[in-house]
């Protein structure tokens, strides 16, 4: 990366944090539950939290972003009640830190990687080991998530090498900084193909999926919840017992997640 694209990357971060910390310090001041929750959840999370409001006496402030971003806030002091990641990788980044509740700690959801292509594209694939993923991208890009840190993007990446294509396609990867910056890549033409959770190609009628990877080709995905150790607030059992109920749950399928945690 060039020394203007490291320059660029730090203004990005230092305005998600700026933007962070004003939205968490407005909920903080209207006592409300402050969630931090992997980008991929979104429209699910925005549903329940919705859905849940009646129970937990007011609706959460919920923030979005890359698991791995979002857990680095948490462990730099921002005041977060409930964590949300895209993998156990990141739960247990916080929980060895003595940074979560361990007993409040659950797996909550599960999901799938597909390979997407923008809405028209011509494109017809079968994700299997050996397939030919370089003819497919051709002179455009591959977006995923950063492979070195975000989820989304280290189970692509392990998918990848799994199947035996990831030398041949390296160099046409374009990385984003969550999961729905790569999607929007793919939706808006940018890239040519890109690899996102089954759910995120759910939610966006710009694209369309091309290809499921096996699931044996990468690690399970896993999205745990749990409350932060420094959260004080009086509704974060509520929204937790609430995110972890049957009502819940129906929301979730509806997104196209698998729900794991037994429901409440």
């Amino acid at each position: 990366m060039t020394g203007t694209g490291f320059a660029l990357k730090a203004i990005a971060v230092g305005g998600f944090t700026a933007m962070l910390m004003a939205a968490v310090t407005a909920a903080r001041a209207d006592d409300k539950v402050v969630v931090f929750a992997a980008a991929s959840l979104k429209d699910a999370l925005d549903a329940v939290n919705k859905a849940c409001e009646p129970e937990v006496g007011e609706a959460a402030t919920i923030s979005y972003a890359a698991s791995s971003a979002l857990a680095k806030q948490i462990e730099g002091g921002a005041p977060a009640d409930v964590f949300v990641s895209a993998d156990l990788d990141w739960m247990k980044y916080l929980f060895d830190k003595k940074l979560t509740k361990p007993d409040t700690e659950v797996k909550l959801l599960g999901n799938q990687i597909v390979l997407v292509a923008p809405k028209d594209s011509t494109v017809e694939t079968k994700v299997e080991k050996g397939f030919d993923l370089a003819k497919l991208i051709g002179d455009g890009k591959l977006a995923m998530g950063d492979f070195k840190a975000v989820p989304a993007g280290k189970y692509g990446k392990a998918a990848l090498e799994s199947l035996g294509v990831w030398s041949s396609v390296e160099g046409k990867v374009a990385q984003a900084e969550n999961v729905r910056a790569a999607l929007k890549l793919v939706s808006t033409g940018e890239a040519a193909l890109g690899i996102v959770y089954a759910t995120d190609a759910h939610a966006e009628k710009g694209v369309k999926v091309v290809g499921t990877f096996p699931e044996d080709s990468h690690p399970p995905i896993i999205y745990p919840i749990a409350q932060t150790a420094d959260s004080k607030d009086k509704d974060a059992a509520a929204f937790l017992k609430c995110v972890e109920s049957a009502k819940a749950a129906e929301l979730f399928k509806g997104q196209g997640f698998t729900v794991l945690a037994p429901s409440n």
